[in-house]
């Protein structure tokens, strides 16, 4: 937006301005780039900042400075001892307001005059400070306070949005003998209008009429500004009526307020109306005005009457400055013809008129977006040799994004070189935007060695950083660094971005397959237990990496452990990867855990590997734990894969583990399982050369009763045993047993013939 007037209103009259102590700064091409709420009165500020002198310096009695020397050194003097009204403010800055507080000014001060009082209040840290400051020395009777302070404290208060006590201090100047000055009631309408309360300001105004406070254009202006930046061009219209009626004439300010207040509200007949007439008033329109078209036209994109006013501007002999090319260049690049905004930028350079921060950063994103990157190269290169900076950082994210979309890898990496030479803070997000394009190029090594400079300086841990790095930046160097055996720089990399709450499961998942495959599974295993901890989503195929990475190891049990971990995060193992484990724990003699491992296969529903099972039910029976094999029996059964009984019983007997072997063979005739005759026989042949006759009495009666057959040289020596031990009751049941076997087997012979 345009500047309207040649020089800022100021609300202080010319005759009080020795009491100033600092000048006025205004900031000169806001203008352009702001919300529609700007400020249309900067122009001049651009070229000539309003200046004024303040009082002399005040120097601090060094009498009246309770300070302290260093014991044993002599106090250097001061070159340039401190200003009294600097230690008082310094000391409301420091300590709470407390009589104590008060008293110790009091005793600082030897007398309150209006330049020390004027310049407190100017160099109070905040506005509470100046505000209690202002009151205490009113009330305390140490000064008496002027038209100039009450003026100050009113901006104070104004520019802090305390308009309450503004308010009051400004209606209470009659009580305290000072008379009311339309530049204190400006001030007021203005800060109220800031705070967008337009009501207020209006109100405030029309209280100016009732309590007689002469009112002049300045306030007219003021309130044309106020309600035009809220887009009150109705009400704006009505009071510029009855300024004419008050007989009060506009000014070329004047105009150049209502023209920018119509165009902030798309008015643009409005707009032009009033600039015919400013015309027919013979008011002449400077840069500010025509600035102010053109910026009007721009805003509705069209162009060809921004043009139109550009050469009717130059066709006055008024020179157009900076701001109306950086105007005409923003409005051609909003309306998509960059071509031209190219076409006056050069313009531009050729009258000598150089292109600022603002024209820049107007320039870029359109030369971005219409992809003309070499154009935008030849900017930057521009803006880094006059070392000017543009007001936004964000366009260093698009020119990033710009170059490697057209595949300018090197111009890219140019624009990182760029901010580092222009002072822009590089955020981890620049850096992505490259590592990933360069990764998507096969440009990995350049892709690493941006990695190493990012994690050397922790740039993913600046606290001031709002452009974070995407996981399509961080995932492709990860894993380029996983599958070459440089997984724990990767690992650095994630550990950095876990601090800034990065949960990434597909980084997580490279890292545990990266460390796994270099042979350090405990590092896996590490992250793999933070993932579950924070509920991170994990993959089979890392489990799987880890387990076997373990396996090569040779840690059995840990990699049991993590295929346990496999199951309980809801992932199935493989047939193979069971057996592995299997065969790996049984072949380090952990025979129950490879037990266990078989059992949790089994309930999976896997039935492979019954040669493996088979030699682990063996180790388990002879070994002793027959309970275990005899559980893990039943549920090869259930699933319907039968062991050959008959194979164990010969080995346990081989083995002259008799005890297991008649648990075996009991369970297995409880169940009615298919056990061979020949198996009875080597169990109770096992049973008596072992000397155990009652055991071996016990399981041939269990054999009779499911009408087994066994050799009758088993019973006859088995008989004569237990005589012979004096089980001779065992001994008659068995014979009686025998008996009674041979009849039932001979009527059933009787009736099959």
């Amino acid at each position: 937006m345009a500047y309207l007037s040649a020089s800022k209103p100021s609300h202080f009259h010319p005759r009080n301005l020795s009491n100033v102590s600092t000048p006025l700064s205004l900031k000169s091409l806001f203008f352009f780039c702001s919300s529609p709420g700007g400020n249309p009165d900067q122009e001049t500020a651009a070229i000539s900042p309003t200046e004024s002198t303040g009082p002399e310096t005040r120097n601090v009695d060094p009498a009246a400075t309770p300070s302290r020397s260093p014991r044993g050194k002599h106090r250097r003097l001061q070159k340039n001892p401190e200003k009294l009204e600097d230690i008082i403010c310094r000391m409301m800055a420091n300590r709470a307001w407390t009589t104590r507080l008060q008293n110790s000014i009091r005793n600082l001060v030897p007398s309150f005059d209006h330049e020390l009082v004027y310049n407190v209040l100017h160099g109070a840290k905040n506005s509470e400070h100046a505000l209690q400051f202002f009151r205490w020395v009113e009330r305390a009777g140490l000064f008496q306070h002027t038209r100039e302070t009450h003026l100050k404290i009113i901006e104070i208060l104004g520019r802090a949005s305390k308009l309450n006590h503004a308010r009051c201090i400004l209606l209470d100047l009659p009580q305290k003998g000072v008379e009311w000055d339309e530049d204190m009631w400006v001030l007021l309408i203005e800060s109220y209008g800031s705070a967008g309360i337009v009501q207020e300001s209006v109100q405030l105004f029309q209280k100016m009429e009732e309590l007689g406070v002469q009112r002049t254009i300045k306030t007219y202006d003021a309130l044309f500004k106020v309600i035009m930046r809220r887009g009150r061009y109705g009400m704006a219209k009505r009071y510029f009526n009855k300024m004419l009626k008050e007989g009060i004439e506009p000014t070329r300010h004047t105009y150049n307020l209502m023209i920018w207040g119509f165009f902030l509200s798309s008015k643009v007949e409005s707009a032009v109306r009033f600039f015919e007439e400013m015309k027919s008033r013979e008011i002449s329109p400077d840069v500010v005005t025509y600035n102010t078209m053109i910026n009007g036209y721009c805003r509705v994109k069209n162009m060809e009457e921004a043009e139109k006013y550009f050469v009717e501007m130059k066709g006055r002999n008024l020179e157009p400055s900076v701001i109306t090319y950086t105007t005409l260049i923003k409005g051609f690049v909003s309306a998509g013809g960059v071509d031209n905004a190219l076409r006056f930028l050069e313009e531009m350079k050729k009258f000598g008129i150089k292109p600022n921060a603002i024209t820049y950063s107007t320039l870029l994103p359109g030369l971005c977006d219409a992809d003309k990157m070499s154009e935008a190269d030849k900017i930057l290169k521009e803006m880094v040799e006059r070392h000017i900076a543009p007001n936004d950082d964000s366009i260093f994210t698009r020119l990033l994004s710009g170059q490697c979309k057209a595949g300018h890898l090197d111009a890219a990496a140019d624009v990182l070189k760029a901010m580092i030479r222009l002072s822009i803070p590089t955020e981890a997000g620049h850096y992505g935007i490259l590592i990933e394009n360069f990764c998507k190029a096969g440009a990995y090594q350049r892709a690493v060695q941006l990695l190493d400079k990012l994690i050397e300086k922790e740039i993913i841990l600046r606290p001031q950083t709002t452009l974070q790095m995407e996981p399509s930046a961080y995932n492709p160097v990860i894993e380029h660094l996983c599958n070459n055996g440089q997984t724990r720089k990767a690992e650095m990399l994630l550990r950095q971005l876990m601090k800034m709450g990065v949960q990434d499961p597909v980084a997580f998942n490279y890292l545990i397959r990266g460390h796994s495959k270099e042979g350090t599974p405990e590092s896996a295993s590490e992250l793999l237990t933070i993932m579950v901890r924070r509920k991170v989503v994990s993959e089979a195929s890392a489990h799987v990496s880890l387990i076997e990475s373990y396996l090569t190891k040779g840690d059995p049990a840990d990699a049991k452990s993590a295929l346990d971990t496999m199951i309980e995060n809801g992932h199935l193992p493989d047939s193979s990867l069971y057996r592995s484990v299997m065969e790996s724990l049984f072949a380090d003699g952990r025979v129950q855990t490879a037990s266990r491992v078989m059992m949790t296969m089994l309930e999976k529903g896997v039935k492979e590997h019954m040669d493996l099972i088979a030699k682990i039910l063996e180790a388990l029976l002879l070994r002793g734990h027959v309970e275990e094999a005899l559980g893990r029996i039943e549920l090869l059964m259930q699933n319907g894969l039968a062991p050959n009984f008959d194979n164990l019983l010969s080995i346990l007997c081989e083995k002259g583990k008799t005890i297991a072997a008649l648990k075996l063979l009991d369970h297995c005739l409880q169940r009615d399982y298919s056990v061979d005759f020949s198996s009875y026989d080597k169990v109770l042949d096992g049973l008596l050369a072992a000397g155990k006759t009652l055991n071996a009495y016990s399981i041939l009666c269990k054999i009779t009763e499911k009408g087994g057959v066994t050799d009758k040289n088993s019973y006859e020596d088995l008989i004569k045993t237990l005589n012979a031990e004096g089980n001779t009751k065992q001994a008659d049941i068995l014979s009686r047993m025998i008996m009674a076997s041979n009849s039932k087997k001979g009527k059933k012979q009787a009736s099959m013939a």
